[in-house]
């Protein structure tokens, strides 16, 4: 089995955005058959121009074969006839999709949505645009609405349980993966994430069950190792973690994300340079991978080389603009340097993105303290302190039980 299929089954799953038309197929139809009679009960002025049906399949045709300008243009003509097309919008969020518009996408299918809330396929979409965002909490309540409505659909229950996964709710990812296994337990991905939520959660049988399973599969191939490595290093046993990334990097040393976890490991140890060059490889591997730019910034500042740390946080920003990390690391620079105004830039970036974490918080007041600002970082301090004090027991949770970023269950066939 390749690699490619080895690291995530639901990375097919990802492409859903792709087949959306085939969820709407039967609703789309009947759109453009009541587009098709609308405008025979009321003629074109123009006898060549195609009625909206003619467009509507035209933009169907084109989305399925990839051509989304095309497709944009002729769903757009669409609602220019009949603004109320709720298939349309369905079919121009999937073209956003495709490109990577998460926002677009979002209005689009929301407004989908509003005009035909029984369609299970516009609320999955919805999900994916969120989840393709990483954000887990926003994607799980149009997930948990279409598994609601088909229990038995193995995409939306799959997404579902990863969400409840990466958000830490290991008796609810346990729970709503543990009814795939007749389809899914042939899945080396699949088994390290049901052990894990059921371990965390108590659930020994279910634990041991996964466990026994993923061993009797993995006949010590290099994907095997990766994952019973990762295994480990979410249990914070980092020597077998290790031994078992050495040997899967050994096996085969372009294995995608063998390395960024080899990295993981090594700085879990304290060992910066062996970590660094974990990631620079896996960076060689997987260079679009913006978490490995990320943790070669945090790196480097251990290593005390800012000047490198900047650069690879910058890096990970270009990437991926949406991570927090990088802008706290870049403010931090930046204070260490004096250079107030810049790290008041990138500490605001930071809460924009999360507003809620006391170390931003904390963090700012000391920076406007620095700049002459003394009223404002003290109600920053004062705000960090009150955070501190109303999430302590939440934040000590998941220092407790928190997962190590897991990039390998994220990504899509190439």
């Amino acid at each position: 089995m390749s690699s490619a299929r080895i690291i995530w089954r639901c990375a097919v799953l990802l492409l859903a955005s792709s087949t959306a038309c085939a969820n709407l197929r039967a609703q789309s139809s009947s759109s453009a058959a009541a587009i098709g009679h609308s405008s025979a009960a009321k003629p074109s002025p123009e006898a060549d121009s195609p009625s909206p049906a003619q467009l509507f399949q035209q933009g169907q045709d084109a989305l399925a074969h990839g051509r989304l300008d095309e497709a944009e243009h002729d769903f757009r003509r669409v609602l220019a006839s009949d603004p109320g097309s709720g298939a349309a919008y369905a079919n121009l969020g999937v073209v956003h999709m495709r490109r990577k518009q998460w926002t677009k996408a979002l209005e689009t299918l929301n407004k989908a949505e509003q005009m035909m809330p029984q369609v299970a396929g516009i609320r999955l979409n919805i999900g994916l645009a969120y989840y393709r965002q990483n954000e887990f909490l926003k994607a799980i309540p149009p997930f948990e609405s279409v598994v609601h409505d088909q229990p038995d659909a193995l995409q939306p229950r799959y997404l579902l349980g990863l969400c409840y996964f990466f958000a830490e709710r290991w008796a609810d990812a346990a729970t709503t993966l543990a009814p795939l296994w007749p389809q899914e337990s042939s899945q080396l991905a699949y088994l390290y994430v049901l052990s894990n939520a059921a371990h965390r959660a108590g659930q020994k049988e279910l634990d041991e069950q996964a466990t026994s399973q993923l061993i009797r599969l993995g006949n010590g191939s290099p994907e095997y190792r990766l994952f019973v490595g990762k295994y480990h290093l979410n249990l914070e046993q980092y020597d077998m973690a290790l031994e078992e990334f050495k040997a899967a990097a050994q096996a085969d040393p372009k294995l995608p994300f063998v390395h960024f976890n080899l990295g993981l490991t090594y700085l879990k140890k304290q060992d910066f340079e062996n970590a660094r060059d974990e990631f620079l490889k896996d960076a060689a591997v997987e260079p679009d991978l913006a978490l490995n730019y990320d943790e070669l910034g945090d790196v480097y500042v251990l290593m005390q080389r800012d000047a490198n740390a900047g650069k690879s946080y910058r890096e990970a920003l270009r990437r991926d603009p949406r991570l927090l990390n990088p802008h706290l690391g870049l403010a931090k620079i930046y204070q260490r340097a004096e250079k107030y105004p810049q790290a008041l830039a990138e500490i605001d970036a930071a809460a924009k993105l999360d507003p809620n974490r006391t170390d931003i918080h904390y963090l700012r007041g000391q920076i406007l303290v620095h700049m002459g600002r003394k009223e404002e970082g003290k109600k920053e301090l004062e705000t960090a302190v009150q955070i501190d004090n109303e999430h302590r027991a939440e934040r000590q949770k998941q220092v407790e039980n928190g997962t190590v970023p897991s990039p390998e269950l994220l990504q899509e066939n190439p």
